[in-house]
């Protein structure tokens, strides 16, 4: 085969020419491509811990948060709402919060890492309504004795002060504790535990 007029070194320069601009090209084409991949500065937004200061908070009263697009609160409780947690046993479905999603350290009669301070997932574990707080003691047109806690208006399930669902319901489980630690006495940090696990 005649090589009359071949230029090789030529040649070689093209292919390798063409084989960077080709490579370069898969490159550029590839970046958005793998970035798609990646979470979008909102959803790791979303799911980033959230800090809430309870300095102000009240017995009684209940501060609602976002985490994780779940809507969280933290109560308050009175002495008086921590020493009926005992005397609803009988009526509760989950007593011990054996089957209820929470962190270890929420396996107690008062699900908190403090007992005056409830931190709890506000979703009912029925459908994901929002239940209302109803702190107060007394006949309710839900419950003649009445001991305090939370109510889903929606299907009528009903929760104590410490989060624990009532038999009879349609709510299968306690409502849910969210990870979560404390900075100081009037900061915490819902999204890690206190070990710093998410």
């Amino acid at each position: 085969m005649p090589t009359d007029g071949v230029n090789n070194g030529r040649r070689r320069f093209l292919i390798a020419t063409t084989s960077v601009v080709g490579a370069t090209g898969v490159g550029f084409a590839a970046v958005p491509f793998i970035e798609s991949w990646q979470p979008s500065a909102k959803a790791q937004a979303v799911g980033a811990p959230v800090t809430v200061n309870i300095g102000e908070l009240e017995p009684g009263q209940l501060l609602k948060s976002q985490w994780r697009g779940q809507t969280n609160g933290v109560l308050r409780r009175s002495e008086e709402s921590l020493d009926l947690l005992p005397s609803l046993d009988d009526r509760l479905r989950d007593p011990e919060s054996l089957e209820s999603e929470q962190p270890a350290f929420a396996q107690t009669e008062n699900r908190a890492l403090r007992p005056e301070y409830l931190v709890v997932n506000m979703h009912c574990t029925h459908l994901g309504c929002v239940p209302e707080l109803i702190p107060q003691v007394g006949p309710e047109p839900f419950d003649s004795d009445w001991k305090g806690g939370f109510f889903c208006p929606c299907h009528k399930s009903k929760f104590d002060m410490a989060g624990r669902v009532y038999k009879g319901v349609p709510a299968p489980t306690n409502l849910r504790i969210p990870p979560y630690s404390f900075i100081d006495d009037q900061t915490l940090l819902i999204g890690v535990d206190p070990v710093g696990e998410v």
